[in-house]
């Protein structure tokens, strides 16, 4: 009785019924989105780090904002999507603005937060929202499916399957591992992400439930054994680290004192400053636009006009929760392209985002599993999801070329720039000035806004 009272409460709140989903399904799709990211927690402590700050404090204060935020986003929007502190935000943060401009981390930290204000302002003022709206429906399909290419390549990345070269980027050689004497430190979680891939795809064709998610545990578990067998051996200095969870220093939570509200406003009036402000709120600003835009589109959110109905909740999210992270001690807060692995799962509403939400708290007490999830078991969940959310350039109509090519355009920015923003601003410049100079902006009935944009991405690459 009290379990079917439960899923009326859940119905009523997250209205599962008319999402075409239900309470199994949106759990299995909120800890699938967990477990795809929660590499978040190990990454962004070690990025911030070598910005001189304290590494525990960091872990905590990155699982609050992630904590925080995305229950933000189920009460403000009802939408699956899942926020953390965003890679390549935190890079810039600590390498650039740190280390390279001499910024102390505390005044980056008080860049971050005015920027969220900025993001809020922007929300409450529709310009966010106007901005969505103005982006032709197929650069949107094209952003969603860019998006797939780009974690696919984080994916590929992350298992080592595609490593640096003289070419950029070429295939992992075994062959190489094995004469350097790495093949059981390096080579073995190569060739089990491989099969992780495998795995995942057979229980997606076979219409096994949480598909992903298994594909993740499954992968993980094959690593377990074969550390305990010794096939795997962790080489801290190759990045190579046990996939057995370390319980020797227990349980508790590490304390958030040492960055727990250190921002510095000393130089928030100084042009330095406005720059580095401005880089986050950019970056954030399309980055979020485009995680949005990609992953609706593939949940089928948008409407008959390709808009996003509850957009502004989303976004007044993504803001509240930058500001609230950076108080906490912790760079950029983001929605996570990686919700679309949730979303490929079925998760619809709120109540996916309320289930990752959970395990990060879950995450502050049971750090040390978390922490031991590696990165070879969730970049096979990537690299599949890509192939879920590239069926969205289907959509697109290659009829007419003055669509298909600024979306073209827009698909390999983003993997090939390594930026969903760059894809965006790459797509939006394209469709304005292949419209223009064919004759086809008036027909199109291109907005205002379009051009507005079009001119400060250009801008943007004159000055920066």
């Amino acid at each position: 009785m009290e379990t079917k009272n439960n899923q009326g409460f859940l119905e009523k709140v997250f209205h599962l019924s008319e999402n075409h989903t239900d309470v199994k399904t949106e759990v299995i799709a909120g800890i699938t989105t967990f477990m795809t990211m929660a590499y978040i927690l190990a990454v962004n402590p070690n990025i911030l780090s070598d910005a001189g700050m304290d590494r525990g404090a960091v872990f905590t204060a990155t699982a609050l904002a992630s904590l925080v935020a995305t229950l933000l986003m189920a009460a403000f929007a009802n939408y699956p999507f899942v926020l953390a502190p965003g890679m390549g935000l935190n890079a810039y943060f600590a390498y650039t603005v740190v280390l390279q401009m001499g910024y102390t981390w505390q005044m980056a930290l008080a860049a971050v937060f005015v920027e969220g204000l900025i993001f809020i302002a922007l929300s409450l003022t529709n310009v966010r929202e106007a901005i969505f709206n103005a982006i032709p429906i197929n650069l949107k399909h094209a952003v969603s499916a860019g998006i797939g290419l780009f974690i696919a390549f984080i994916g590929l990345q992350n298992a080592k399957i595609v490593v640096d070269s003289a070419t950029l980027v070429s295939v992992y050689s075994f062959k190489g591992s094995i004469a350097a004497g790495n093949f059981n430190s390096e080579g073995i979680t190569v060739l089990l992400a491989l099969i992780g891939v495998l795995i995942t795809g057979i229980l997606i064709v076979k219409g096994i439930k949480g598909n992903i998610l298994w594909g993740i545990l499954i992968t993980w578990i094959l690593g377990i054994l074969c550390e305990v067998t010794g096939l795997y051996q962790p080489n801290a200095d190759l990045g190579m680290f046990s996939v057995i969870p370390d319980f020797t220093s227990g349980f508790g939570i590490p304390s958030m004192k040492e960055t727990f509200m250190h921002v510095d406003f000393s130089r928030v009036l100084s042009l330095d400053f406005l720059v580095v402000m401005f880089a986050f709120l950019f970056v954030d600003m399309f980055d979020t636009l485009g995680t949005l835009i990609g992953v609706a589109s593939k949940a089928d959110m948008l409407d008959k006009d390709g808009k996003l109905p509850k957009i502004r909740g989303a976004l007044l999210s993504d803001a509240i929760g930058t500001s609230l992270g950076a108080l906490f001690g912790t760079s950029t807060t983001t929605t996570f392209v990686e919700s679309a692995s949730g979303v490929a799962e079925g998760g619809r509403t709120g109540l996916t985002a309320v289930t990752a939400a959970a395990f990060f708290g879950l995450s502050l007490f049971l750090s040390p599993i978390f922490l031991a999830i590696p990165s070879f078991a969730t970049a096979p969940a990537l690299i599949v999801v890509g192939f879920l959310m590239i069926s969205a350039i289907l959509k697109v109509d290659f009829n007419d070329f003055t669509e298909a090519i600024p979306a073209y355009i827009a698909v390999i920015a983003m993997p090939f720039m390594y930026s969903i923003s760059e894809g965006i601003a790459m797509g939006v410049i394209s469709y304005v000035v292949i419209n223009l100079a064919t004759g086809r902006a008036k027909e199109k009935k291109i907005s205002a806004l379009m051009y507005v944009l079009a001119v400060l991405f250009v801008l943007k690459y004159v000055m920066i």
